[in-house]
């Protein structure tokens, strides 16, 4: 087999694992909140846990691999989640569980920061979009499978806990696999250094304002969470000023000078704004709210997955021939479409007519299949070779903390809208017997998130329609601190 599709098939097990692991986590999770007792904050951190340490090491790991090599902390990622998995398998409280995951997102963290670089090293800018798309889809066919996968094995005898056994075998394979095949294609750069006090400062900032946001959603928006929340966006501004300072930043600002990078990376930034928190939204709807069991609220949940699987491979490959620009902007607007029509849908407290979600969905879907693959490539294709590393790294990090404030965002909102004991019930999967006018008050916060979450994806077009490489953006790059 040529070793580029070795790379590629790697790779795309993943991806696989990853997103399969996170929609089995998400649709199973009122029934995990059940069995462990866990609280409301115990819930979403135990899906914001694994997404916050995700993103807070993604930068640092890919400077890492620029440094020491891509196919050594590949390897150890695939390794680490494993056994992430296998101690969440065991977690006997929601607490543990929350840090259980923590081990699982570092190796996430290790998989995402090298799987795009990889795949950049060895495919040829003609074939790229292709190979990057292949890989997306190839996830997006997880999140299909863990959707149904995590209903059947939650409201099983095995229970929740055995949506954590199926990556132990994977992983198993998967890590001996890049252990004996990959090798090492691109350049470690030896003199490079990490940016300690810029990691600090970035995780320490996303957890710090995060954590006011919950606290303060959930208790009251006294002074004290304000100020923590204050406190956060005050160290990821002191991030900004570190990284433009130092040596060797674990964000490249200096990449920021060639335009295609620079609008890749916002138009990613706020789709995944507009988009991560839908998913969760509509978990909760179906099982804490219409009280369907794990697997029908899986089934109801599959058609956003298709549709990404039957967009995503054609988007990349016209990307490699038509250029990203407009297939990004359209993906944005379709998008935008589908979460205002959300909007605007009725959502009954029972009874609920699947017809009526089922078009939103599927255009949901379609749009980020049309979006992702040709924004990755884009970034990619405009990053000078030695940088690929901590760029890929820099764009899953965007994506991980456009998540994190997609899921801050809609629990602050949904947590506004109802008492704390009826949110409780809700993430539980037990709202039966709440009244109707609390209930009422719930599903209005749904439509008023996704009305929100249509204008920031409409917003994200502009930067995407902005898309250009210029070689002159290009060298200046190239002339950048890391030279």
């Amino acid at each position: 087999m040529e070793y580029k599709y070795v790379v590629l098939i790697n790779t795309t097990i993943g991806a696989f694992m990853a997103i399969l692991d996170s929609n089995i986590v998400l649709i199973a999770l009122p029934k995990i909140t059940s069995d462990l007792h866990a609280t409301a904050f115990e819930a979403v951190w135990i899906i914001m846990g694994y997404i916050l340490v995700t993103a807070s090491l993604l930068m640092s790991f890919g400077r890492l691999s620029d440094i020491l090599g891509r196919v050594k902390l590949y390897n150890l990622g695939f390794a680490l989640f494993t056994v992430g998995s296998a101690l969440c398998s065991i977690a006997p409280n929601g607490s543990s569980l929350v840090l259980f995951r923590l081990v699982q997102g570092s190796g996430g963290a290790l998989i995402f920061s090298n799987a795009a670089a990889l795949l950049t090293d060895v495919f040829p800018p003609t074939e790229r979009g292709r190979a990057l798309g292949l890989n997306q889809v190839a996830g997006t066919v997880g999140s299909v499978l863990g959707l149904a996968l995590g209903g059947i094995l939650a409201g099983s005898f095995l229970g929740w806990r055995s949506i954590f056994w199926i990556n132990i075998p994977v992983g198993t394979f998967a890590t001996a696999w890049a252990y004996f095949k990959l090798k090492e294609t691109s350049q470690p750069r030896r003199g490079d250094r990490l940016d300690p006090l810029g990691n600090l400062l970035f995780s320490g900032g996303l957890t710090v304002f995060l954590v006011g946001l919950m606290l303060g959603a959930l208790v009251s928006w006294a002074p004290e969470f304000l100020g923590l929340m204050v406190l956060g966006l005050g160290m990821v501004g002191g991030f900004a000023f570190v990284e433009s300072k130092v040596r060797f930043p674990m964000m490249d600002l200096s990449l920021f000078r060639i335009r295609a990078f620079a609008t890749g990376m916002a138009s990613n930034l706020l789709s995944s704004v507009a988009r991560g928190g839908v998913s969760l939204v509509l978990v909760f709807y179906l099982q804490g709210v219409l009280l369907l069991d794990a697997f029908t609220a899986g089934i109801w949940l599959i058609p956003f997955s298709v549709a990404f699987v039957t967009f995503g491979p054609l988007s990349g490959y016209l990307s490699d021939k038509l250029g990203s620009r407009g297939l990004s902007t359209a993906g944005l607007l379709v998008t935008a479409v589908a979460l205002f029509w959300f909007g605007v849908t009725p959502l009954p407290q029972s009874g609920v007519s699947y017809a009526s979600l089922l078009g939103p969905m599927v255009l949901s879907g379609a749009g980020g299949g049309l979006f992702v693959a040709p924004n990755v490539a884009s970034i990619m294709n405009a990053t000078p070779a030695p940088r690929r590393g901590i760029a890929s790294g820099m764009s899953s990090t965007l994506v991980n903390t456009g998540f994190l404030l997609s899921l801050g965002l809609a629990f602050a909102v949904m947590a506004a809208s109802v008492p704390t004991t009826v949110l409780q019930s809700i993430f539980s999967g037990a709202a039966g017997g709440i009244s109707p006018v609390i209930e009422s008050r719930f599903i209005g916060s749904i439509h008023g998130l996704f009305l929100i979450m249509g204008f920031i994806a409409l917003f994200a077009a502009v930067p995407a329609y902005m898309t250009k490489r210029q070689k002159a953006d290009y060298q200046a790059a190239m002339a950048g601190p890391l030279e």
